[in-house]
């Protein structure tokens, strides 16, 4: 077999033991889906009203808001899941199966691919469940078959790029709890773009970082693919932000790793 190849199976390897440790505890995951519905009741049926009015296109009542609140959610699940991700890393640091790996001959590259890609099909399932809820509450997407593989495609680019950051602040982290606070800005910016409200309705300052924050072109193109409004420059925007962030991100990660530990 060539290196290619073992690294390929060391990757699967890491990968099925990933999982395995998520059925095991479903709690992180559970919280990653548990946050973003919460944050979907809330702002439906608490606010819906008082926020669904102001927005352009929304009937008065917001009865519509839904409909515009449901992509932003959506994109707080990919969010949510970094914090899995980083106390995950960084558990296997601290606990020693590091030191473990030491003595095998395996893949350098394995331990972070298995997590990273463990952590990317975790998250894309609580992304799937957080949509069927907000379909069952009344989110009603007129999305093509096409517009909904893009959307999903640039949600998993997105869940990519969070996971590879939140892969870094795993591995930087001095104990699980560190990490698990970590990630939570990335949790909570998208609260500052355009995922509750348009970025028209902010005063100048904040709207001035709303706009040229990350995650606003990447809800803005979600919310443009799902319900048929315009996207503009926000898809190339989006497309620019997502892989630059898995760039900076994978590049952190595997300094980090080559710092802490040497396979």
């Amino acid at each position: 077999m060539s290196s290619l190849s073992y690294a390929a199976a060391d990757s699967m390897t890491m990968l099925r033991r990933n999982l395995k440790h998520a059925m095991r505890y479903p709690s992180m995951t559970l919280s990653t889906v548990i946050m973003p519905v919460m944050m979907l009741l809330l702002f439906n049926y608490a606010f819906g009203g008082a926020l669904g009015s102001g927005i352009s296109g929304a009937p008065t009542g917001g009865g519509a808001y839904i409909d515009y609140v449901a992509p932003g959610i959506i994109l707080m699940a990919a969010t949510a899941g970094a914090v899995a991700t980083a106390v995950g890393v960084c558990v296997d640091m601290t606990e020693g199966i590091v030191n473990r790996f030491r003595t095998m001959s395996i893949s350098r590259a394995a331990f972070l691919t298995g997590h990273v890609v463990g952590s990317v099909i975790q998250t894309m399932i609580a992304i799937a469940l957080v949509i069927g809820i907000a379909l069952a509450i009344g989110f009603r997407p007129d999305a093509s078959a096409v517009e909904w593989v893009a959307a999903i495609g640039l949600l998993a680019l997105l869940t990519l790029a969070l996971t590879w950051l939140s892969a870094g602040m795993g591995l930087v982290a001095k104990t699980p709890e560190s990490a698990s606070n970590a990630p939570l800005p990335l949790t909570f910016l998208p609260f500052l773009g355009s995922a509750i409200v348009p970025t028209d309705s902010m005063p100048t300052g904040l709207r001035w970082f709303a706009e040229y924050q990350p995650f606003t072109p990447v809800i803005e193109t979600l919310r443009g693919l799902l319900m048929g409004t315009g996207i503009g420059n926000s898809g190339y925007l989006a497309l620019a932000w997502c892989v630059g962030l898995t760039l900076v991100g994978y590049l952190w990660a595997r300094s980090a790793f080559g710092r802490t530990a040497t396979l």
